[in-house]
């Protein structure tokens, strides 16, 4: 920790007047009065938040400092993004945890209060630590047994962003230390609606671990529902822009989520930790690059063009667009005709076809080597050129004709139109690696007459962007978060992996909720797919969501869908509600809305109309996820009810959830262990409550004990 920090202020061990327990003071002594303490903390967090205002108002009066009209625009957007950065929410808190670190004799010990953003004086020295800075990190991981440097850990309890109260922690007195923090457990616990929150005043120390890892690291985060590793992910791109602020903003950052509604359900997470430069897109926004998305296509079909073979497939239909030089190239010059033997234009070739280069930088690489050959020869005879004649013979017409004929251009759609449409170029480029029998199945049953008429589906895209790497070498950014990554095919992988293939990425999933044909079965399989085959796997299975109810429920269900992964454990006290029964659908959405906190209503996608009209004829106001608004305006995840379908679901919490019809949400899958995985996810959304609304047909592998 720095030398340097706040003035410290008296220590108290009691509590506030919120909560009543204290982990470290003896059973029978009587808790101190810490009502002035109290106060000093709230005097505290007052001038925490004037000192904020006073930041942002200062960052807002520099645009005054810019000497032209370039300048001006330059530092009109830096404003924007710091000024998003100081943006003070008065509804979340300021700081929520403090460290006390260990003294030495009668010398006061340095304080730190810990928060989401660094809050300094006048004078710079700091009010408030970013939670991401070095001096941080003791407050998530520090123990009695390593306390790493600090005496006591003190968190807070806010009510609508006003200190409540708060709880110390000694990690100097003996003793095996607090089970557990009431604070810490009311802040997980606590009831929501809208979207996806921070965690940041919860992290646990295995997430903490993975949070801090290094840029230049590939992590994959195995969590089961409930560990928290979306939100560990996220915090994970907080923590990597604050640590290397230049590099991640100058190369980018890029969340890739499954859909655009889990986008929206994210969407606060990062801007509340006081970051809006990283980008949050899905694969689908990505390929789109390549061209529209304009059909689909059977699962067996999609699921062969996301095979990894695909991409051997490719890479010989790019390639054998080759033409040999059979004639040789012949370059007019003043009175002289320069000549390169069609013997020495295949050596060309295969000088550059050695080098491995993308297929449009080879074309620019044969032109100069081609151009070479001739001016090795003017020079032999005697004619003196400067340095610039080299590139000149490589522009002139013949050599770029010659070139042109040797290395034809070829364009990603034509490329691909024509391996789909011509059976006897998909032969030759698939041979010995795909069957005549998967061939086939390649073969559209109406094919489009050209590639602007093709209707390209979201596997077709992926081969695009394929196709537009083996030419020519894309964009890459410094760090990619990929959610639900257990459900992307490998040629899928391949194009995030393109993404960052200068940087590195975290991976999010959980190979028991994988609910496509073409997902991968392990992540060593899909940190291949991704070329960081050194990728480093973590797993959580501690469930510091979903209750232990509704977790063990669902539980019964792995044996079936990933039996090689770990079960789930509930870590939290509460053992949440789980109710099953064949009562009326909008009784039981009635009475989880009697209650605190938002509501999600599951339903089989086949069911989605019918639970929207039960709804509306009840009186019920509600949003659809998946769609913008319903006709009263409601925004998913902005309403208290959200209809959910269940192929919608993955990624998504709610304090209670109605799931309607399980057996329902398997029947709607193509096979029955996907429709099992869909449930496993369906099941887990829940963090107070579970009812499972079903018609005396429960699953079969829900029914054991």
């Amino acid at each position: 920790p720095p030398a340097a920090g706040p003035r410290p202020q008296p220590r108290s061990r009691g509590l506030g007047d919120a909560y009543t327990r204290q982990p470290d003071a003896p059973s029978a002594a009587p808790a101190p009065d810490t009502s002035a303490e109290l106060a000093r903390e709230q005097e505290f967090l007052a001038d925490a938040r004037r000192q904020l205002a006073r930041m942002r108002e200062r960052a807002g009066s520099l645009d005054a400092l810019a000497g032209d009209r370039v300048s001006a625009e330059y530092l009109e957007a830096a404003l924007a993004r710091r000024l998003a950065q100081l943006a003070d929410d008065p509804e979340v808190p300021l700081f929520f945890g403090r460290i006390d670190l260990d003294g030495t004799g009668h010398e006061p010990a340095e304080v730190f209060h810990i928060g989401r953003r660094h809050v300094s004086d006048p004078e710079g020295d700091p009010l408030v630590v970013d939670w991401r800075a070095p001096v941080s990190t003791p407050f998530y991981r520090a123990t009695r047994t390593e306390p790493m440097g600090v005496a006591v850990r003190r968190r807070y309890g806010f009510q609508r962003g006003a200190l409540t109260g708060f709880e110390d922690e000694s990690l100097t007195a003996p003793g095996p230390g607090a089970e557990s923090s009431a604070i810490l457990e009311a802040e997980i616990e606590r009831p929501r609606t809208g979207p996806m929150r921070d965690i940041v005043a919860t992290i646990q120390p295995e997430q903490d671990v993975i949070v801090r890892s290094g840029i230049d690291r590939t992590v994959v985060v195995q969590g089961a529902p409930g560990t928290g590793k979306t939100a560990v992910g996220l915090h994970r791109a907080a923590y990597l822009l604050y640590s290397h602020r230049e590099r991640v903003s100058r190369a980018g950052m890029t969340v890739v989520g499954p859909n655009a509604s889990f986008l929206r359900y994210i969407r606060d997470v990062l801007p509340a930790l006081g970051e809006v430069d990283a980008t949050q897109t899905t694969v689908e926004q990505i390929v789109t690059a390549h061209g529209r998305l304009r059909g689909t296509e059977p699962a067996d079909v999609a699921r062969l063009k996301g095979d990894v073979r695909m991409a051997e497939v490719l890479r010989r239909a790019v390639w054998s667009h080759l033409v040999e030089p059979s004639e040789a190239l012949v370059l007019p010059r003043g009175a002289r005709r320069w000549r390169v033997a069609a013997h020495e234009a295949r050596e060309c070739v295969a000088q550059v076809v050695g080098r491995e280069p993308r297929f449009d930088a080879g074309r620019d690489h044969l032109r100069h080597a081609l151009a070479h050959r001739i001016l090795v020869q003017i020079e032999e005879s005697g004619e003196a050129l400067d340095e610039r004649a080299w590139d000149a013979l490589a522009r002139t017409r013949p050599v770029r004709d010659y070139t042109a004929a040797v290395w034809p251009k070829v364009t990603p759609t034509a490329l691909l139109h024509r391996l789909l449409v011509d059976p006897a170029f998909l032969a030759a480029s698939a041979d010995g690696v795909l069957t005549p029998a998967e061939q086939e199945l390649l073969r559209p049953a109406r094919p489009s007459r050209t590639p602007g008429t093709a209707r390209w589906t979201l596997a077709d895209l992926v081969l695009l962007d394929e196709v537009a790497d083996l030419l020519a070498r894309g964009a890459s950014v410094a760090h990619v978060v990929v959610d639900e990554a257990q459900d992307l095919s490998p040629m899928m992988l391949r194009a995030l992996g393109r993404w960052a293939r200068t940087g590195s990425l975290t991976v999010l999933g959980d190979l028991a909720q994988a609910t496509t044909p073409w997902g991968v079965s392990s992540w060593t399989d899909a940190l291949t797919h991704l070329g960081k085959p050194d990728g480093h796997v973590e797993q959580l299975t501690a469930g510091f969501r979903v209750p232990g109810d509704v977790i063990e429920y669902a539980a019964r269900l792995l044996p079936s869908i990933a039996p090689d992964l770990d079960p789930p454990v509930a870590v939290r006290r509460a053992r949440g509600e789980l109710v099953l029964t064949t009562g009326p659908l909008v009784d039981l959405v009635r009475t989880a809305l009697a209650r605190e906190g938002s509501v999600g209503l599951i339903v089989p996608d086949a069911g989605t109309d019918a639970a929207r009209a039960a709804l509306a004829a009840a009186g019920l106001a509600f949003a659809v996820v998946g769609e913008a608004s319903d006709d009263d305006g409601a925004v998913e995840f902005d309403a208290r009810l959200d209809l959910v379908p269940a192929s919608l679901a993955k990624g998504l919490e709610f304090d209670h959830v109605v799931l309607d019809d399980p057996e329902g949400v398997v029947r709607g899958e193509p096979d029955r262990v996907t429709g099992l995985r869909r449930l496993y996810v369906c099941l887990t959304r829940a963090v107070t409550s579970l009812a499972v609304r079903h018609r005396d047909d429960l699953p079969a592998e829900l029914r054991r004990p």
